[in-house]
């Protein structure tokens, strides 16, 4: 194999598919990285952990020689970060070494047979759709936040995507606290089967998904496996095994009959609880709340560090009551929500509570209190 590609592609391509490589691996090939040169000068490059696999083509300069190596996915990126701007890399494998060459700078480097390479066996993908993938970076970041990473319940470790009647539905949660996101169903995705997206594959998703906001994600599922493919036949494909698990029926903990209603404004609400928050230990992470008509007093008392109040004008009218919440949680809710009011729809001290922009808004979270 010999070709020739631009530093630039070669390092954008590179940064896509090294995070998948875990930095240590009790199997090498997993290690490297699969690059491919084909007679009609194009690039494949692919890394997997085969759980997650990533599939990314380029246009070299040139391919004099098609062929495919395996090399080390760390050391590679390494070097063409390392490169300088606006150089051209010259890759060649030989006798299982793969030279590479910029300017003046020259690098020989170990591989591996090509025929080692691992792939992930899709099977068939029924179900298929289109969205934009400004609609999947919303639905990332109003749930993922929400993903539990207690490995016993394996099942929780990822997104829930699941349709009912016209909509796409995502939602995450680790036990405290509930986050679930609405869309419009997209044609193609009526009765696909309930699937839970594992974490790994949502933080790498997101991050293709940043190069490509204006841009639509075609989307192959099936039970087992889900493959989203950017820019056509020449971008990037990620395929992900599904977590093979039941996640819970959410819905029982949405609460619907939370009768005291709050509103205040997310941005100072959110800075009031990070201020008082400041003294909290991990002990006492949680910041007490007592309602009041018009007004919310924020307090926190941490044996070691003393006490913090801070009082927040709102608009409340129901009976006057005190709730605590982890802070954390609470900021990281509050964080997602956008405009000028959130609504907290609570019941009593001891009940979850709904937190939503407004009724009409796609992000919907609940909230279980804590003993203050």
């Amino acid at each position: 194999m010999k070709a020739t590609i631009e530093r630039a592609t070669l390092l954008r391509c590179l940064s896509h598919v090294q995070s998948v490589v875990e930095r240590r691996n009790t199997i090498p090939i997993l290690s490297n990285v699969l690059i491919e040169a084909a007679a009609d000068g194009t690039l494949r490059v692919m890394a997997t952990d085969l759980d997650l696999q990533v599939v990314e083509r380029m246009q070299a300069v040139s391919v004099e020689a098609p062929g495919a190596i395996t090399v080390s996915a760390h050391l590679l990126f390494d070097i063409a970060r390392k490169l300088q701007d606006g150089s051209q890399v010259s890759l060649a494998a030989a006798d299982n070494k793969l030279t590479v060459k910029a300017g003046r700078s020259r690098f020989q480097l170990p591989t591996l047979p090509r025929d080692d390479f691992p792939m992930i066996v899709e099977g068939d993908l029924p179900t298929s759709f289109e969205l934009g993938a400004s609609n999947i970076a919303q639905l990332i970041d109003a749930t993922r936040f929400a993903i539990s990473t207690e490995e016993t319940r394996y099942y929780l470790n990822g997104i829930f995507l699941h349709v009912t009647e016209d909509s796409l539905k995502a939602a995450a949660t680790d036990g405290h606290r509930l986050a679930r996101y609405t869309l419009p169903c997209p044609g193609g995705a009526e009765g696909m089967p309930d699937v839970i997206v594992p974490r790994k594959c949502v933080a790498e998703l997101r991050k293709l998904l940043e190069e490509a906001l204006d841009t639509k994600v075609l989307i192959d599922l099936s039970a087992s496996k889900i493959r989203f493919t950017f820019g056509g036949a020449s971008g990037v494909v990620l395929t992900s095994k599904l977590i093979d698990g039941t996640f819970p029926d959410y819905n029982r903990v949405i609460p619907t009959g939370n009768d005291k209603l709050l509103r205040l404004d997310p941005k100072s609400f959110y800075e009031g609880v990070d201020r008082v928050a400041t003294i909290a230990t991990e002990k006492t992470r949680a910041v007490k709340m007592a309602l009041e008509p018009d007004r919310v007093v924020l307090s926190v008392t941490s044996p070691d560090n003393g006490t913090a109040a801070e009082e927040l004008p709102a608009d409340y009218s129901a009976a006057g009551f005190e709730i605590g919440f982890n802070a954390n949680y609470l900021k990281d809710i509050l964080s997602q929500i956008e405009g000028d009011t959130v609504e907290l729809h609570l019941a009593d001290a001891g009940a979850p509570t709904l937190i939503r922009q407004n009724e009409k808004s796609p992000a919907l979270y609940v909230l279980m209190p804590m003993r203050v």
